[in-house]
This record gives structure tokens, C-alpha cells and sequence, in this order.
């Protein structure tokens, strides 16, 4: 199994392995920027979220080129995070400034042509994009508060947008669902990882007061051999952090 860490210039591999051996790193990409989220489409594509930049493609055999700068004839300033659904369909955060009210949720076509779904938000962070693809749940950083966001037409765009959940952490950061539907949320400014399950209680999932296994934990992903394991980054050590969780995570549309 392999992981890819977005890094403040270079999108590294991180090869694991079932022991406590050194990992081997190699580079895969080195976009022009620092790098954010990662995402794959279902032909095994990586995207990345480059502030500044845009959304880059990287393809299997290593070629980078630009696949997005706007969306609804705005300039996509702070692309943070991203996630795919079906159809080739790509969901980004464009994150605005702290506390500005100006992050978005934008989507994107296989052409790279993109729409904002909505905004107004403040810091628009990590998004988790439910299974049957009708709601995505987005953080809000500066505000400790998770949205649920309806996708489907039908009503007023003010009344699809609603908050789903507030974390007693600082920071909430990454965005992750098991396959009961149950999301998991890191918070970088607390070294803390909840659990909202589909009743909306939140439970407390591991907490490290001193920051040094998880240490300003950003983006988490499923992975390993049952998808029952969670990686966590962490932007404050450097590291990539584990543990088994016994749930199931629901996979990405390049796993399913």
C-alpha cells in the first residue's frame, strides 16, 4: 500500500509496510506551490490542490499540467481541499482568508469547467461526500463548525446548507466517513480526533495534550488490508500517524 503526502513543495509516495522498518519516500510531483489536498479519480488520476494556483492533474506516468483556475468566472484563490463522486464529478473548497467569509464549495466537470455551489463561508476546509452522494460535509475551521450541504436541485440554496455539527476541539480540519456513516474530524489547533456518528453526537476518539503523536493533525484517510485503519497528518510534526479503528471506511470512488 502506498500513501501520498502533500508537502510545502512536492507531492512525496510513502510506501508501507506491515512493520516498524524506515518507509522509503520518492517524489512523485513537485507542483509550483505549496501543496494541499489530495484526491484520485477512478482511473487512478491524482489531483492537487495548489493556494495560488489552481488544481493541478498529475497522471500515473508522472506529467503534471493545470486542470482548474476558476470556477463561475472567479479565480480559484485558495483551493484547499477536494473530493470526487461519480460521474467524474470533483468537489473543492476554496478557502478564502481566516475569518473572511468569503470560503466556497465549488464543483468541477471532467473538463475542469467549475461552479460554485455555494459560499460565504468562513476558512472552507476538508470535505467528506456521503454515499449516495446527495449531501457533502464540509469544515469550518475558524468556527469549530461542520456543514452538511445538500447536492440535489430542488430547494434554495440557503435552505440545503445547514449545521450539522460543532467540534469541542479547536481547528477542525480533516474530514473522513466510516460506512455506517459515522464522520471523523481532526482538529489542528487541539491535537484531537471526534467521531459525529449519524445522530449527531460527537464522540471523543483520541486526544494527545502534548502534540507529539498527533501534533496539529490535518487530512485523514482509510487504508490497509480490511480499510479499517485511519492515517492521520500532521502538519506540526511531520508525521503520518495510525491507528486501527475496527470500522470500515467508506472507500473512494478509485477503491469502490
Amino acid at each position: 500500500m502506498s500513501i501520498f503526502i502533500p508537502t510545502t513543495s512536492i507531492g512525496l509516495k510513502l510506501t508501507s509496510s506491515s512493520d516498524r522498518s524506515p518507509r522509503p519516500f520518492r517524489e512523485a510531483a513537485r507542483p509550483n506551490g505549496f501543496c494541499g489536498g489530495l484526491a484520485f479519480s477512478s482511473d487512478e488520476v491524482l489531483f492537487v490542490c495548489v493556494p495560488g494556483e489552481g488544481v493541478f492533474r498529475v497522471t500515473t506516468s508522472g506529467r503534471q499540467e493545470i486542470f482548474a483556475t476558476e470556477a463561475s468566472g472567479v479565480k480559484v484563490a485558495e483551493p484547499n481541499f477536494q473530493v470526487f463522486g461519480g460521474s467524474a464529478l470533483l468537489y473543492v473548497t476554496d478557502s478564502g482568508a481566516w475569518k473572511g467569509n468569503i470560503g466556497r464549495l465549488l464543483r468541477f466537470d471532467s473538463n475542469g469547467v467549475g461552479t460554485e455551489i455555494t459560499g460565504g463561508f468562513g476558512y472552507a476546509n476538508s470535505l467528506a461526500l456521503s454515499r449516495d452522494e446527495c449531501c457533502i460535509f464540509m469544515a469550518e475551521s475558524d468556527t469549530r463548525k461542520i456543514y452538511r450541504i445538500l447536492l440535489k436541485d430542488g430547494p434554495p440554496v440557503a435552505d440545503r446548507v445547514e449545521i450539522y455539527a460543532e467540534t469541542p476541539g479547536a481547528v477542525p480540519d480533516g474530514l473522513a466517513l466510516d460506512e455506517e456513516q459515522s464522520l471523523y474530524v481532526t482538529c489542528y489547533g487541539s491535537h484531537a480526533l471526534y467521531r459525529i456518528d449519524p445522530a449527531r453526537s460527537v464522540h471523543l476518539c483520541a486526544h494527545d495534550p502534548n502534540g507529539m503523536m498527533l501534533g496539529g493533525p490535518t487530512n485523514l484517510a482509510f487504508g490497509g488490508p480490511d480499510f479499517d485503519w485511519i492515517y492521520v497528518a500532521n502538519l506540526c510534526r511531520w508525521t503520518v500517524t495510525r491507528t486501527r479503528l475496527g470500522r470500515k471506511g467508506l472507500p473512494p470512488v478509485n477503491l469502490r
